[in-house]
């Protein structure tokens, strides 16, 4: 770093940055899901935002023990989230909303949860059951280790007894807090009680669980339990039917809800797949399905406008609802009863067939949107935010609840339904690349176009951060000037933006009369940067006509 001041005659070395700073593209794909979950566990809270990273992250944090991840009432979450990874989705933020369906009566207090653990061969061995009166403290956990048998008292003379392997520690934990610890602990009923104990005569008195021997027969060893830590997680106390809609909409300041999933910087796109599985029970009527969706929009057009605090760089991901099968039904629904436009949404029809693993592989029809969101971000990643994410296959799916034709697609294409159809020879296809937005907003009508300006947007914002608080001169200008021309040229060149030069891809103002003397007196320094996107070739045209082969004169 440069100096202001010499004092000694001498040689001084200094180091002086040159150039300008390059701008680093931001992530454009990563999800956020709200949605039912099979459980909540490992870190996890019911209607807060979770990390998840792959799918078996997913089982820890939202599945139970040895569980395939799905659940027993057929939440849609799991299997958008499934589809979202499937499709080449990389990171994503979920939100549990409950792990059973609302429901009007209730038990009056919650059940205690139990847990069996398994020895060798994936046999019983015990099963531990935490204690009513701890129910309501919350989870605990089990953890088995190794252990030895008891040693011999002090000053007694012989041979030590043999460890076999048979023995074991018990303990039992409530966050980082260990509330009891059992050593030396053997499943043989009849060993003496200076070699080891009975695990269960030992666990006999715990404050905190119950414990039973759930193997049959075989030698201590066998029976032993496996090493590990197993989860005690009390049922989660649900959402009453008339609260629910309340408590999916969430509170920014709890970051709960989807309230509180906007409040994660790096999500991108967003999706609330249950939202028609509450709507097919009648947990939901229409209209309040409607209103989370209107919240969705309403915050991503809130953050663009700098009316919410939230990054700008968002879209929603609708799906139609299930009774909603024919195009035209589709189209009087989104027309006459949801009847909202905006650039930052996103609708998909029809519904897809997936394998549900709870019905032994048979096909269940789910909301598109986990699979479509994964297929943004597997382009994003192959392509580029810029390609639309069309004409792709996507992965998982083996039908469709209507088959689209041509003209059916005539009318539901100009009002911005993106469909997805099965292709002769080609397979299922997305077949659509448009947002929501009012039809005469030609500039916005695609998805990519929206997109690459959010991510323009986004990576600018935060590539130029060192400029905030620098001497406000013409030093400055031509440094923020140089820095966003070099971004936006290898843009250029990767094919983001339109044109054969870089002077018809883009431009980049920033002078004295944007900046005159009184938006510096105010500390304001103005940019202005014109960008020139590729749009998606949506009609390819041929125009063929007959040729004698002879030129006209």
């Amino acid at each position: 770093m440069a100096r202001l001041d010499y004092k000694a005659p001498g040689v001084y070395i200094e180091e002086i940055d040159r150039g300008s700073r390059p701008i680093e593209g931001v992530s454009t794909a990563i999800a956020g899901f709200v949605g039912f979950t099979e459980d909540v566990r490992g870190g996890a809270e019911l209607f807060k935002p979770m990390l998840v990273t792959n799918w078996t992250q997913y089982l820890n944090y939202f599945a139970r023990n040895n569980s395939d991840g799905f659940t027993d009432f057929n939440a849609y979450l799991p299997f958008a989230v499934y589809g979202y990874f499937m499709n080449g989705g990389g990171r994503c933020w979920i939100t549990s909303i409950g792990t059973q369906l609302p429901a009007a009566s209730r038990a009056a207090a919650p059940e205690a949860p139990s847990i069996q653990i398994t020895g060798r061969g994936n046999r019983p061995s015990l099963t531990f059951t935490l204690r009513s009166e701890q129910v309501a403290l919350g989870a605990v956990s089990i953890a088995i280790d190794d252990s030895t048998p008891l040693p011999l008292p002090e000053g007694t003379e012989g041979e030590a007894p043999p460890n076999t392997g048979e023995y074991f520690t018990v303990q039992i934990r409530r966050g980082e807090e260990v509330l009891e610890q059992y050593e030396h602990l053997s499943m043989n009923r009849e060993l003496a009680p200076s070699v080891a104990t009975y695990a269960i005569a030992a666990l006999r008195n715990s404050l905190y669980v119950n414990v039973t021997d759930s193997s049959q027969s075989g030698q201590p060893l066998a029976r032993r339990p496996a090493n590990g830590q197993y989860e005690l997680t009390p049922a989660l106390v649900t959402s009453s039917p008339d609260r629910f809609s309340q408590d999916v909409e969430g509170v920014r300041d709890d970051r709960t809800g989807v309230r509180g999933i906007f409040e994660i910087d790096e999500i991108t796109m967003l999706a609330c797949p249950d939202l028609m599985r509450a709507y097919e029970v009648g947990v939901m009527n229409l209209e309040q399905v409607h209103g989370i969706m209107e919240l969705m929009i309403s915050m991503c057009e809130g953050s663009a406008s700098g009316d919410i605090p939230n990054p700008p760089n968002r879209m929603v991901v609708l799906d139609p609802p299930h009774d909603r099968v024919k195009p035209q039904e589709v189209v009087d629904w989104l027309q006459r009863s949801f009847n909202r436009r905006s650039m930052f949404a996103a609708l998909y029809y029809p519904w897809i067939k997936v394998p549900n693993p709870r019905n032994g592989g048979r096909p269940i029809l789910v909301p598109p949107c986990g699979h479509i969101m994964g297929v943004w971000g597997r382009t994003d990643e192959t392509r580029g935010v810029y390609k639309a994410p069309a004409n792709e296959v996507p992965r998982g799916v083996i039908g469709l609840s209507y088959d689209i034709n041509f003209r059916e697609q005539e009318l539901l294409n100009p009002l911005g339904i993106n469909c997805i159809r099965n292709f002769p020879n080609r397979g299922i296809r997305i077949w659509g690349a448009r947002t929501l937005v009012e039809p005469d907003k030609t500039e916005w009508r695609y998805i990519s176009v929206r997109r690459l300006f959010s991510y323009i947007e986004k990576s600018i914002e935060l590539g130029t951060q060192w400029a905030v608080f620098e001497p406000n001169d013409e030093d400055l200008w031509a440094r923020v000037r140089r820095t966003v021309n070099n971004f936006l040229e290898r843009l250029w060149r990767e094919g983001a933006l339109f044109g054969a030069t870089p002077e018809q891809a883009f431009y980049v103002k920033c002078d004295e009369e944007l900046n005159p003397p009184e938006t510096q007196i105010l500390g304001r320094l103005y940019i202005e940067v014109g960008i020139c996107p590729v749009r998606p070739a949506e009609f390819i045209v041929f125009r063929i006509s007959q040729w004698n082969g002879i030129d006209d004169e």
